[in-house]
């Protein structure tokens, strides 16, 4: 039977469909063999797939132009490389060749299309690389900033990708934020990374925390050349324990640098296995001063009241007493720390409220316990046109939110009855008598409630800034202690005991950090010395505090003497200057060889003016700087007061380095509880198995980095104040 296809088939008549078949027939044999495709079939493979492109294109043009011949042989765009540097010319002759656009030479061209002799040609041709290499020299190149200190001064550099410096800011990264290492393997930082530079390289999770490693030994290296140059160091140490139910000891040490900044690092945060007696605390601390270089250079430890710290205090004394390292026996050594203090003060004085707040803290528990309560409240204050629409309930051994919750209880002490009056189960309402003592106390309160803002929102709250405002304090128990409520009375005299004990041994530290504030001077001692001891005692108070204050000084005169004791005597450097003097004064002294007296004006002077350095000073700095007046300044101005000794120390050379050790005395522990704030966001739950040695890489090496990017503690900011807070606030609903 006659078939159309198989009379077709064996057509011969086509050379189009002859060559179309042999391509076919060659792309079964490469599919069939894929490893022993050349290069020369890849690339008639890709053209004849082009060709397909180019009709398949046409047929979907929309009919705008004549439909293209079937068997017609369609020319195709050259997509090889090669064809950016080469190009076919017709020779006169008629023959097709490929000439290089760089060198002209000329090449056969292929009937199938390889160009792989013409690569070749392109690697080797001399006359290209001469071409790029001058591209290249006048592409534009790509310009880094690079941020400098805090003056804001930027360097501008052409833009190299070094690998090294992304692996160091990325340990830097991870430490100052408290990133997990995991966060360097996230599919996604990734990608952003390769999006940012396409020459990043993936850093791994154990690569980022040996980098780590490194830069905490780096920072550590760099940390105890800095305290070498450090006069006096102060201490604040505290126990914490962790979520691992590991107890921790951080060591903070305070100093003012080179460039009389005051500066705080975290030196240790290690492990201090119990029984937590004195004797093992002393110790841990002994070794830790030993690693760092500063065991004698140690001036003050500030710790809370708790008794093991004072053993441990005592126990230090000993050992830097044997030594003769202490300042006037050791007076200023040990530091109570204030904010502590202060809340035993209240705590104690609120315990004569005690009904009184739990019936106002029971009170807000159960309005807010249901929304409805708290709606029907609302109404009652809008109702009599109430401003306030915040409740607070407090931390029951936060005494500063207690106060808060008493305060804000004030303001709708005319809404409780009300609302007793519409719900039978509400029990908590103070009688009018309660309500006149929670006013009284809230009143007297509220100066230890702006002292305790004072410490927690202070960076460095150091031994100058506590006095003006504790005398304030005794100032009002004394009146409180002759209130006519025998509840306010007893309050006071508790509280004052207390005042009494803390100021007995902290009294030496703070008077002579207000001495050297130049804003105070003696006047604030003359002035807060009556008021704290009586008109009798402060005369003989006042004279003590005077005694230890010169003797601190001599001690510092006799030490910078001592050091200085290897300097040139004024004859050598005055021969010195004789050396180096001018042609005549030369000429003159060999007039002097010959045995003539001569004896100049200058040179006269000069024996004058050294018989006159030779005489001691009628008065001391600490004399002429006691006798001038104080520096006034609007009470509410924060003064630097180390910035003005240090623009004082060419005039005060030894009073102001004394200044500036009495000035970095810590007289709380904030700086050590801020630091338990941030072991407790590195140890969460995901972490808790990290080893004692991992975790005071990553706490350490955050205070550093953060004070070499010059970051401020993450305590400070405001989104962790309100993590932190002590207080719940109990929102009343808008009607």
């Amino acid at each position: 039977m006659y078939s159309p296809l198989n009379s077709h088939q064996g057509s011969s008549s086509s050379p189009a469909m002859e060559q179309l078949n042999e391509v076919v027939d060659q792309e079964l044999d490469i599919e069939e063999n894929p490893d022993e495709m050349t290069e020369d079939e890849l690339e008639i493979i890709e053209e004849h797939d082009n060709e397909g492109e180019g009709v398949g294109e046409q047929k979907g043009d929309g009919g705008n132009e004549e439909p293209a011949m079937p068997f017609e042989k369609k020319q195709r765009k050259k997509k090889s490389t090669v064809w950016d540097d080469m190009k076919i010319v017709k020779l006169d002759n008629g023959i097709e060749k490929v000439q290089c656009n760089h060198c002209k030479e000329l090449f056969a061209k292929s009937t199938t299309g390889a160009t792989s002799q013409h690569k070749r040609h392109l690697k080797a041709c001399l006359q290209k690389k001469m071409a790029m290499g001058e591209q290249n020299r006048m592409k534009q190149q790509v310009l880094s900033f690079t941020e400098g200190p805090s003056d804001g001064i930027t360097s501008i550099t052409n833009f190299s990708y070094d690998h090294a410096k992304v692996r160091e800011l990325a340990s830097h990264m991870v430490l100052a934020h408290e990133y997990a290492f995991s966060m360097m393997d996230h599919v996604v930082f990734n990608k952003f990374m390769k999006a940012v530079s396409p020459f990043y390289k993936k850093i791994t999770r154990q690569t980022v925390k040996e980098d780590c490693i490194s830069t905490y030994q780096l920072e550590k290296r760099k940390l105890k050349s800095v305290l070498k140059s450090a006069n006096r160091v102060s201490i604040t140490t505290d126990l914490w324990k962790s979520g691992q139910k590991i107890q921790y000891m951080v060591v903070t040490g305070h100093f003012v640098d080179s460039d009389w900044v005051l500066q705080k690092r975290v030196l240790n945060f290690c492990n201090v296995p119990p029984p937590h007696t004195g004797v093992i605390i002393a110790d841990a601390l002994s070794k830790c001063f030993i690693d760092w270089g500063i065991e004698n250079k140690i001036s003050s430890i500030t710790v809370d009241n708790a008794s093991y710290n004072d053993a441990c205090v005592r126990r230090l004394r000993e050992d830097f007493s044997l030594r003769k390292r202490l300042s006037i026996a050791g007076k200023i050594f040990h530091v109570r720390c204030c904010a502590h203090i202060l809340n035993l003060l209240v705590q104690d004085g609120l315990n004569q409220l005690g009904d009184v707040i739990d019936t106002v803290r029971e009170g807000i528990k159960y309005l807010n316990n249901s929304e409805g309560r708290l709606n029907q409240f609302a109404k009652i204050a809008k109702q009599l046109q109430l401003p306030s629409r915040k409740l607070i309930l407090d931390c029951p051994t936060r005494w500063n939110s207690t106060y808060l919750m008493l305060a804000s209880a004030l303001d709708f002490k005319d809404v409780f009855p009300r609302y007793e009056d519409i719900d039978p189960g509400f029990h908590y309402v103070p009688s009018d008598y309660e309500w006149l003592q929670v006013e009284e106390v809230c009143r007297f309160l509220g100066i230890f409630h702006e002292i305790t803002n004072m410490i927690s929102g202070s960076d460095y709250p150091t031994s100058n800034i506590f006095l003006v405002e504790l005398y304030r304090i005794k100032e009002l128990l004394n009146e409180k202690a002759l209130d006519i409520s025998d509840q306010i009375r007893a309050m006071a005299l508790s509280m004052s005991a207390k005042f009494d004990k803390y100021w007995g041994e902290t009294n030496v530290v703070l008077s002579l950090g207000a001495i050297v504030d130049p804003r105070y001077k003696m006047v604030l001692i003359y002035h807060a010395f009556p008021i704290i001891y009586g008109e009798e005692e402060a005369a003989v108070k006042i004279d003590e505090i005077k005694q230890l204050l010169y003797e601190l000084y001599n001690e510092y005169v006799d030490t910078h003497f001592s050091s200085h004791a290897g300097e040139p005597p004024r004859q050598s450097v005055k021969r010195k200057h004789k050396e180096v003097s001018s042609s005549s004064a030369q000429s003159l002294g060999n007039v002097k060889k010959l045995g003539l007296p001569i004896l100049t004006g200058k040179e006269k002077f000069q024996m004058h003016v050294s018989e006159i350095d030779k005489a001691p000073p009628e008065k001391s700095d600490l004399d002429i700087y006691l006798e001038e007046s104080r520096y006034a300044c609007d009470a509410s101005a924060n003064l630097d007061v180390l910035g003005w000794w240090k623009g004082e120390r060419w005039r005060f050379p030894i009073l102001s380095r004394m200044a500036s050790d009495l000035l970095s005395i810590p007289v709380t522990t904030v700086a050590s509880e801020s630091t338990f704030s941030a072991g407790g966001r590195v140890i969460d739950d995901r972490r808790a198995s990290m080893s004692v040695e991992t975790v005071q890489m990553l706490l350490c090496g955050s205070n550093w980095i953060r004070n070499l990017h010059g970051i401020k503690t993450k305590s400070r900011d405001q989104s962790d104040v309100a993590e932190s807070s002590t207080y719940h606030e109990v929102e009343l609903p808008q009607n």
